[in-house]
C-alpha cells in the first residue's frame, strides 16, 4: 500500500436512511449495501481507507426509545446513545462490506472503532445548544421534560418544541493512533460514526463526556489530518457543489480553491444546516495539509476520484 493513497470517506446520513422510506432494519442493510460501490472500486485501486457515517435518523430514534422506555429502563445520556449507534452502524457497513469483499475475493480486512472526538470544555456553543435533536413536544410538555431532565428546551419552526444540544468543534480523535495503525496497514476502519463521542480533558487529564452532537463532516475533515490522508471524499446527496443552489440562477462547480470556497461561504452560498459544514470540513482539512477534497453524491463517488467530471474538486492553490 502506498502513503498517497490514504482517504477518508464520509457516507452522508442518506447512505443508511433515505428521506420517504421507511426505516426498518432491513432497509438500512440494503442502503448500505448500495452504499458501497465506489468505496470498493477504490479499495480494489488500493487505496487504505477510514470510513465515517452520519447517524441523524438513527441517533433520534434512540433517543425516541430512551423516552418511551422513561420510569421502564435506565435513561441514556446522548453520549451513550451516540456510541450506541457507532457500534450498530458500524455493524452493518463491516458486515456489508466484509461480504462484499469476499465476493470480490479482496483480502482486506475490515475494523470498527467506537471513537471519542475531544472538544473545548469552554467551547461558547456548549453554553448556548442550538441543535435540536429527538421528538416534538407542546410547549408545557417540553417544559415539563427541561425541568425533570434538566434539558434546554426550544421552540422549532414556530410549531412544536424540541430539545436542543451543543454541536462544539471538534478538536482531535482520542484513537488516533490506532486507527492510523490499521488503515497504514491495509485494514479498512470505520470510525467517527455521527461525529464520534463528544468529551473533554479534566485538568487532571481524565476524558469526560459532554451531552452534545458533533457534525461528522467537521469530525471526518479532523480524522483525515490526525491520520495522514491525502484525500477526504465526502459523499452527500447531490453530484456538485452549487451556487445558488435551488434557484434558476444555480451554477454547478467542477473545482474550487480554498480562498473561493471561503469567499463563496461568507456571502451565503453554503448555508449552515446543509452544505456549510462540509465546505468548513474542506477549507479545515486542506489548511492542515490534506491535499485534496471531493463532494459528490454515493453513485458518483468512484468517478469523482478518476477525475471523470463528477463532483466539486477543492484545492488549496489554483
Amino acid at each position: 500500500m502506498h502513503k498517497e493513497k490514504t482517504a477518508v470517506v464520509a457516507l452522508g446520513g442518506n447512505a443508511i436512511t433515505k428521506k420517504g422510506e421507511e426505516d426498518t432494519v432491513a432497509r438500512q442493510f440494503a442502503n448500505t449495501r448500495e452504499s458501497l460501490e465506489g468505496i470498493v472500486l477504490l479499495i480494489k485501486d488500493g487505496y487504505n481507507l477510514a470510513i465515517t457515517h452520519g447517524n441523524g435518523p438513527q441517533v433520534g430514534n434512540a433517543i425516541l426509545r430512551v423516552e418511551l422506555a422513561r420510569g421502564r429502563a435506565p435513561i441514556l445520556p446522548l453520549g451513550v446513545c451516540v456510541a450506541d449507534t457507532e457500534g450498530g452502524m458500524g455493524y452493518m457497513i463491516e458486515q456489508s462490506l466484509e461480504n462484499r469483499l469476499k465476493k470480490e475475493k479482496i483480502k482486506r480486512d475490515v475494523a470498527t472503532i467506537v471513537t471519542q472526538v475531544i472538544v473545548d470544555k469552554d467551547d461558547p456553543s456548549i453554553s448556548h445548544p442550538t441543535k435540536f435533536i429527538g421528538q416534538f413536544y407542546t410547549k408545557e410538555e417540553a417544559k415539563k421534560l427541561a425541568k425533570e431532565n434538566g434539558w434546554v428546551v426550544k421552540e422549532d419552526r414556530g410549531k412544536m418544541w424540541r430539545r436542543v444540544v451543543s454541536s462544539p468543534i471538534p478538536l482531535e480523535i482520542v484513537e488516533k493512533k490506532t486507527i492510523k495503525t490499521l488503515v497504514q496497514n491495509g485494514i479498512i476502519v470505520i470510525a467517527a460514526g455521527g461525529g464520534g463521542i463528544p468529551v473533554y480533558v479534566e485538568n487532571d487529564g481524565k476524558f469526560e463526556g459532554v451531552d452534545a452532537v458533533i457534525d461528522k463532516d467537521r469530525a471526518s475533515a479532523i480524522l483525515a489530518r490526525d491520520i495522514g490522508a491525502e484525500l477526504l471524499l465526502i459523499l452527500t446527496e447531490v453530484e456538485k457543489v452549487a451556487l445558488n443552489f435551488g434557484t434558476l440562477l444555480q451554477i454547478d462547480l467542477n473545482k474550487l480553491t480554498v480562498e473561493e470556497a471561503r469567499k463563496y461561504l461568507k456571502e451565503g452560498h453554503f448555508p449552515p444546516g446543509s452544505m456549510g459544514p462540509k465546505i468548513e470540513a474542506a477549507i479545515q482539512f486542506l489548511e492542515s495539509g490534506g491535499k485534496e477534497v471531493i463532494i459528490t453524491s454515493i453513485p458518483k463517488a468512484y468517478d469523482s476520484v478518476k477525475k471523470k467530471n463528477a463532483g466539486t474538486r477543492i484545492v488549496r492553490g489554483s
